[in-house]
């Protein structure tokens, strides 16, 4: 046999279901949950604040042109981005014209992943484009805050981040990047429960939480992708005393061992993970994995943040 030959398909392939109409896409990346969860004060009282973890792990909405009427079976088991796309068509006094809407997401819902906020952008980014709107971050973010407290996955940069207000306290840049390896422990989070808990426990430990962001903001404002890892840790050790992770403790005896220069965690989620300023080595990504293995669960490797690593 010719090596060309050994290149052919062994039969001919199947062409997929052909596009009939008119595509409109939307996109938006999520998060590995944060590198900082705490209070931000204003007139006494805290508010939650957060710098998310973006991750090119993303949420896709599609809208394909064509047929009778309007199909949005595709949102049955998506009530957030459903109620987006009311409030969109209301805010605009829209309709929707005939075709079917689809989505597809790589971000386990219920873990820490931004999978639902993913959701609400990618809609409102397919709708922007399906109408030819200009798009306008006001519109996401009104919207956004009529449904849910949120990541800030729609911007282009990391930021101090008012989940609730849906308001950038602080602009942090796109420069550092970092490597992740992470895992997703069993369970779900629901955000909105643990919020109460969550402000009772920044009351307590209010000096330590400030101690903990002006380190991370002043790694931000040096570049320092080492310093913004070892914030992180800082502020998932804080985590750790609200919803605790049940693999923190030996992440956090090994962490020296692998070499990482923090850990994160989803604060409001179930994902645990180290974070690299520069790319381990092919032996360390086993070792990682089989001390992974160890503990129950399947790693996963990423890079994170904005800069290249």
């Amino acid at each position: 046999m010719a090596a060309t030959d050994l290149l052919r398909p062994l039969a001919p392939g199947r062409p997929g279901p052909a596009v009939t109409g008119r595509v409109h896409s939307g996109v938006s990346r999520g998060t590995l949950g944060e590198l900082y969860q705490g209070p931000h004060w204003e007139d006494g009282v805290p508010h939650i604040s957060i710098v998310s973890l973006p991750v090119d792990k993303f949420s896709w909405c599609t809208f394909t042109e064509g047929g009778d009427s309007f199909d949005d079976s595709g949102l049955c088991d998506r009530s957030k981005a459903a109620r987006a796309l009311a409030l969109f068509l209301d805010h605009h006094e829209l309709t929707m014209p005939p075709g079917r809407l689809e989505y597809r997401s790589d971000l386990a819902v219920g873990k820490g992943m931004a999978s639902s906020t993913a959701d609400i952008v990618a809609t409102l980014r397919c709708l922007f484009r399906l109408f030819g709107l200009e798009y306008r971050q006001s519109v996401v973010t009104s919207v956004l805050s009529r449904i849910e407290r949120a990541d800030s996955v729609f911007l282009d940069e990391f930021a101090l981040y008012l989940s609730g207000a849906h308001r950038v306290v602080r602009p942090l840049g796109a420069s550092v990047g970092l490597y992740a390896c992470y895992a997703v422990e069993e369970g779900t989070v629901d955000t909105e429960e643990a919020g109460p808990g969550l402000l009772a426990h920044y009351r307590r430990h209010r000096s330590a939480y400030r101690d903990c962001v002006e380190g991370l903001v002043r790694a931000f404002d040096a570049g320092d992708a080492a310093g913004v890892a070892a914030g992180a840790a800082r502020s998932a050790a804080l985590s750790q005393l609200a919803l605790p992770k049940l693999s923190f403790d030996e992440l956090r005896a090994n962490q020296s061992g692998f070499g990482a220069d923090g850990m994160f965690v989803a604060h409001t989620g179930t994902v645990i993970g180290y974070l690299f300023r520069a790319r381990p080595s092919q032996a360390a990504h086993a070792e990682l994995s089989e001390f992974f293995l160890r503990l129950g669960h399947q790693c996963q490797f990423s890079q994170v943040g904005w800069g290249s690593v």
